[in-house]
């Protein structure tokens, strides 16, 4: 097939993101619109389209050769559904079927938001080692693996869900309908939810994670517990896969990763503490070289690698 640039898309509970993306990786529009709240399906499916028209405004789309979606899970890629753990309004959402009319004829491509995070990481942000888990800590905990250069799906999709990985069994419930997940503990709400049982209070300004990070920059004690609280269910994941799977890199990104030291700094000493073989400790942690682009920037080469193989 010719080349040319893709549409991508990325799906969260915070927000929902879309981009026409050129085959160099350069990203030639984007828009961002806030996922709607609440269990009705109509306003959520509305704002995903009105972001996708946004970007692709003005232009010819018959230029756009493939479609490309990350999406927070859990997913059905061979069936283009997701039903993400943050997002309640989407069940068995048909994703791919409801964006497919504005690209008719090109191919489509599902993935995790975390695969996609992972493969824009290792494709245009420097990480080029032979396996790599990407991290997104935000409304949730995502993730995914890219092993010698491309995404490692698993059997139904779903690899490297590394939020739901159990760190406490004796935790928290998660929004998974499991118990003491790492998404229980070291997701934004989660770590404001725990901070406020502890008497901690936003006061006039927004009570949320990026609240709680300004309080723990400025040592309020509830706010850097909860922090290191986070950072230590995120080091047992890390540890837990690295040994698993030999990990040469995590990246992490998202809303809560811009927290910066008051989140890494605790994350390495634990990592540190309660690491134990040689083999697990080489393993790199680094934060999102891309940011928000990153998910958009793996759809996009998922889409340009199901174009040229049309």
């Amino acid at each position: 097939m010719r080349a040319g640039p893709v549409l991508a898309v990325d799906v969260g509970g915070t927000k929902l993101a879309a981009a026409v993306v050129e085959p160099d990786g350069t990203i030639a529009v984007r828009g961002a619109v806030p996922t709607p709240a609440g269990p009705d399906p109509a306003p959520v499916t509305a704002a995903l389209h009105r972001v996708v028209r946004q970007v692709i405004a003005g232009r010819d789309t018959a230029d756009l050769i493939g479609l490309g979606v990350g999406s927070a899970g859990p997913l059905d890629p061979a069936n283009g559904t997701i039903s993400p753990v943050n997002i309640t309004a989407w069940r068995d959402f048909g994703i791919l079927d409801s964006l497919r009319p504005l690209l008719p004829d090109r191919p489509a491509v599902l993935a995790g938001d975390g695969h996609c995070m992972a493969l824009g990481e290792h494709w245009r942000g420097g990480y080029p080692g032979r396996a790599l888990l990407g991290m997104v800590v935000s409304t949730g905990v995502g993730g995914g693996l890219v092993i010698d250069g491309r995404v490692y799906p698993g059997g139904s999709g779903n690899a490297g869900h590394i939020g739901h990985i159990v760190v406490d069994v004796a935790g928290p419930s998660c929004p998974c309908g499991g118990r003491g997940c790492v998404e229980a503990i070291a997701s934004g709400p989660a770590m404001v939810r725990w901070a406020t049982g502890q008497g901690w209070s936003s006061g006039e300004r927004p009570g949320d994670a990026r609240t709680l990070a300004e309080d723990a920059r400025a040592g309020v004690p509830i706010a850097v517990a909860a922090f290191e609280r986070a950072a230590t269910a995120l080091a047992a994941a890390v540890v837990s896969a690295t040994a698993l799977i030999d990990l040469d890199d995590v990246v992490i990104g998202g809303g809560v990763a811009a927290a910066g030291d008051v989140l890494f700094a605790p994350l390495r000493r634990a990592v540190a503490e309660l690491t134990g073989l040689e083999f697990v400790r080489r393993v790199r942690i680094h934060t999102s070289s891309l940011g928000n682009d990153a998910g958009l920037l793996g759809a996009a080469a998922l889409a340009l690698d199901a174009a040229a193989r049309q």
